[in-house]
């Protein structure tokens, strides 16, 4: 933690403990005052108690939302928030590295929702704004409440939804409670790399209590984590067409990655409250991060890298069999390496401005530091043009091809350290034996919020809040990038470090040599040499916001005939300075130019909103949302950065901007406006008597008046270097992201939770929860081009849970389903790319036991996740033999106990 952190941590305590002593002496007074008045006591006990608390959560909310409850202190109903959201109507998880890990709200990606902690938005780990929920354990937070529909009140909303996820009040639970977790994990597959973790575990401690006759509260939690994964994976380079005109692998990877995820997590919550006239509460919370991603993999070109195909056997149109000669395959061991540090603390205060107006200042920190590496090596059986060809046959599967190889790749002292294909060859000559890439971003944001509150005397309206909130986030990425050769010059050498083997036998292949691709830099082994070429100087990058938000609202409590209405009504008025500084660069190696750009742009948004409910009869509720939301541009979007060149060759009378110019660039712009969505909601929502569940549909309509697109545009390239050169003229073409046309998004979603008791009272100890929803959409760049897929939407979503509780045995079983989507996934050093993924099926499955008596508060459990095996699974085109993509995480099991005193 550094020392700003530390400092807003301090400051934050010593205020709330000035408070404190300035309200010592009134607080005394009112003692008696206070024993008497009732506290609110939330017991949130077992899987039925969560959904009880979620329910009643939506139920007098006044917008459409969703919500997630613990079902103990602690103890969230899913291993991971990301895991528990996403059996939530309308919301989905794609799957990274076997774990979910962001979210899509109604099929928007994750960079068109915003997530807050305690309604205080939060900064993300990501290169842009998207949160990776994984940051957040878990077991420290009370619960979590999506809002689908915004009110004018809620700072940071999304255009797609807002997560705020929330930490316990230790006032409003009110008793000291000390509860304790811990879990043993492991996998299905066992440890395929050598050195490699295949063992887990999770500990977390929680402790809340109140002092001074129920005026002060303190919460404190700790929450560690080591989770281990296994990944058996193949990757094609796509399929390639014969001289039949046939499809036919053209090159393959297979891999075996073991990754481990370790992250310690801290919160703190402290309240103070000695009237009911004031209040003041300071929490916190920080977790650091670390995880790492071993990766070993064979990479085989085959018909694209000039490999002869023999004996092909055809089925409609696809090689399903055959073998490759004189194949020379490259043995590469990579890692990514990922340290990242979260912190967040925010300073509530809630006081009487007169006898009729409350107000509130609410001051927040939220930042982040992450750094990566990621690593890449090779080796092989000897340079480019030297050294043992393999001799293989194919078999095509419903993971990929499955190999028979005539090479021993997990023998030492045939796999030399050596680029065996020459690629790089431009920059190392013999070709470069892997590539060293290490990124750090840093993130922080700033807010400062007041409002004030006063109820009201009128037919229609019972209450009007005004507010005003600043906020100020600045968003740094450095890159730090470099080609790994051997000392002097050597074309090849033994690896000095070999630490066993690597299974690769998922695939066909036995084995092959694993080692530690950091013990060759450490060592020596490797030397690096710096990549000086623009592509990496422009990846260099600052972009800064400073937004004020104006709002008004006034609470809705009014009738139609008998119907009662309620809700609100208000508008957000948001102005945005935004900027970006980085570089243009051109040109590679020596000849590389660079300077610095600015840019950025200011704009004002003005977002009304509208909630109206009507109780339509007793637990019957009618819900319409009316709202103008907004979504800002990616940051890397957002960036200054230009790669740009000039032809002399086309510096003559011939040019113009649009054609033959000698200038061209690409890249972002500091300039781009949001994106912007009108959006109608309607829900209907009946919930069932004494708390046996609730039934509710609800449809929705997003008309998305802008979108983002990399388009081409004429630029100004004046005051750009050209070589000494006298351009004939400065203008030409740059594909930069743009705003463009929008589009629509619908769909309708649907829950049913029940219990067994809405059928006949034996049945009371079941129940069942049944989600889904269905999404469609409509997004054209260009009038005259195609609809094109929105990242992250599914067109079908379910989700079914069965659950059992009585006499403290708990058991219940769910699972997820999703149709194919355009997924985000990280490409070459680590990059952004979109692929479309294959629908899947997730089923999770737990019991536990909870013992009364003696040992109450004891409680067992045993969890088994991802049952059915499901892999994550790319194709090619409409065939679904042609896998690009496959990845088998196996099930992965956790034992454990928790116990609460």
């Amino acid at each position: 933690m550094n020392k700003f952190k530390l400092s807003m941590l301090t400051l934050a305590l010593a205020a709330a403990g000035s408070s404190a002593a300035v309200f010592a002496q009134e607080a005394d007074t009112q003692t008696q005052q206070a024993q008497e008045e009732a506290v609110e006591v939330i017991a949130v006990r077992g899987f039925r108690r969560s959904l009880q608390e979620s329910q009643n959560i939506k139920m007098f909310n006044s917008s459409i939302v969703e919500a997630v409850s613990a079902e103990d202190i602690g103890k969230l109903p899913d291993v991971s928030i990301a895991e528990s959201l996403a059996r939530l109507p309308g919301l989905t998880a794609q799957r990274l590295n076997g774990r979910s890990q962001v979210i899509s709200i109604r099929g928007l990606a994750p960079d068109f929702s915003t997530a807050l902690l305690n309604g205080r938005e939060q900064v993300s780990s990501g290169d842009n704004r998207g949160v990776e929920f994984d940051q957040y354990p878990s077991e420290l937070l009370s619960g979590v409440v999506v809002y689908k529909t915004p009110d004018a009140g809620l700072i940071g909303q999304g255009l797609a939804g807002t997560a705020d996820m929330r930490l316990v009040s230790p006032l409003a639970h009110g008793e000291r409670t000390v509860a304790v977790n811990a879990r043993y994990e492991w996998s299905q597959i066992s440890a395929l790399n050598a050195g490699a973790d295949d063992k887990g575990n999770r500990f977390s401690i929680s402790y809340i209590d109140q002092f001074a006759d129920n005026t002060i509260g303190v919460a404190l939690g700790y929450a560690t984590m080591s989770n281990p994964m296994q990944i058996e994976r193949f990757e094609a380079w796509g399929y390639a067409d014969t001289a039949d005109g046939n499809k036919v692998i053209g090159g393959a990877k297979v891999f075996a990655n073991s990754n481990l995820l370790e992250r310690d997590g801290f919160i703190g919550v402290f309240e103070y409250k000695p009237t009911d006239s004031f209040s003041s509460t300071v929490d916190f919370y920080y977790s650091e991060f670390d995880e790492t991603q071993r990766t070993s993999f064979i990479e085989l070109p085959l018909f694209w890298g000039g490999a002869p195909l023999v004996n092909p056997t055809v089925e409609n149109g696809l090689v399903t069999s055959g073998g490759y000669t004189g194949v020379k395959g490259i043995v590469r061991n990579h890692g990514n390496f990922r340290e990242a540090d979260l912190f967040s603390v925010g300073w509530k205060t809630e006081f009487k401005l007169s006898d009729s107006w409350d107000a509130t200042l609410d001051l927040s920190h939220s930042s982040l530091d992450r750094t990566d590496l990621i690593l890449e090596s090779d080796a092989g059986t000897g340079p480019a043009g030297s050294g043992a060809l393999d001799n293989l046959s194919f078999a095509m599967s419903d993971r990929g091809p499955i190999f028979n190889s005539t090479l021993n790749y997990a023998d030492p002292s045939l796999i030399l350290l050596t680029s065996p294909q020459g690629w790089g060859g431009d920059i190392i000559p013999g070709g470069q034996l892997g590539y060293y890439n290490s990124p750090s971003i840093t993130d922080d944001l700033n807010q400062v919020r007041l409002s004030a509150k006063t109820m009201l005397e009128n037919d229609n309206f019972d209450s009007l809040e005004v507010g005003l909130n600043y906020s100020n986030r600045e968003k740094d990425k450095k890159a730090d990038e470099f080609f790994l050769a051997l000392p002097n010059g050597a074309l090849s050498a033994p690896i000095p470090n070999v630490a066993g083997t690597t299974s690769l036998a998922a695939f066909g292949i036995p084995g092959m040599v694993s080692y530690d691709p950091r013990q060759l830099i450490d060592t020596g082994a490797l030397v690096r040499v710096r990549n000086p070429n623009a592509d990496v100087l422009i990846k260099d990058w600052n972009v800064a916001e400073d937004v004020v938000t104006g709002y008004v609202k006034l609470g809705i409590n009014s009738r139609v005939g008998e119907i009662p209405v309620t809700g609100n009504i208000g508008t957000q008025i948001v102005h945005t300075d935004q900027s970006s500084y980085a570089l243009a660069a051109s040109g590679t190696g020596i000849n590389v130019s660079s300077f610095r750009i600015d840019g950025g742009d200011k704009y004002w948004e003005v977002l009304p909103s509208l909630n109206l409910n009507f109780e339509v009869g007793t637990g019957k509720y009618v819900r319409v949302g009316l709202a103008r939301t907004m979504a800002r541009a990616r940051m890397d979007q957002l960036r200054a950065s230009q790669d740009y060149s000039f032809n002399p060759a086309l510096n003559n009378s011939q040019a113009t901007p649009e054609q033959n110019s000698p200038w061209s660039a690409s890249g972002g712009n500091p300039a781009l406006r949001p994106w912007i969505a009108n959006a109608l909601d309607v829900s209907y929502e009946q919930y069932f008597e004494d708390s046996k569940g609730y039934v509710a549909i609800a449809a929705f309509y997003k008309d998305l008046e802008s979108y983002i697109y990399d388009q081409q545009v004429i630029q100004d390239f004046t005051g750009f270097p050209s070589g000494g050169e006298v351009p004939v003229i400065n203008q030409g073409v740059a594909t930069t992201p743009q705003n463009g046309k929008g589009g629509r998004i619908n769909g309708v979603e649907f829950t049913l939770s029940a219990s067994g008791a809405m059928i006949m009272p034996e049945l009371e100890s079941f129940g069942a929860i049944l989600t889904g929803s269905w999404t469609d959409s409509s997004i054209q760049s260009n009038p005259n081009d195609p609809s094109t897929p929105l990242p992250g939407l599914s067109e079908r979503v379910a989700n079914l849970t069965f659950y059992y509780e009585n006499d403290g045995f708990s058991a219940r079983v769910s699972s997820r389903y999703r149709s194919d989507f355009l997924g985000e996934i990280s490409g070459f050093g680590n990059g952004r790319d979109l692929r479309m993924i294959e629908a899947e099926t997730v089923v999770d499955a737990q019991i536990s036991y909870s013992f009364s008596g003696r040992y109450e508060g004891l409680t067992l459990l045993l969890q088994a996740n991802n049952v059915t095996d499901e892999p994550f699974v790319r194709v090619e085109g409409d065939d679904s033999r042609r896998v690009i993509e496959y990845q088998r995480y196996g099930r992965t099991y956790m034992a454990g106990l928790s116990y609460k005193f």
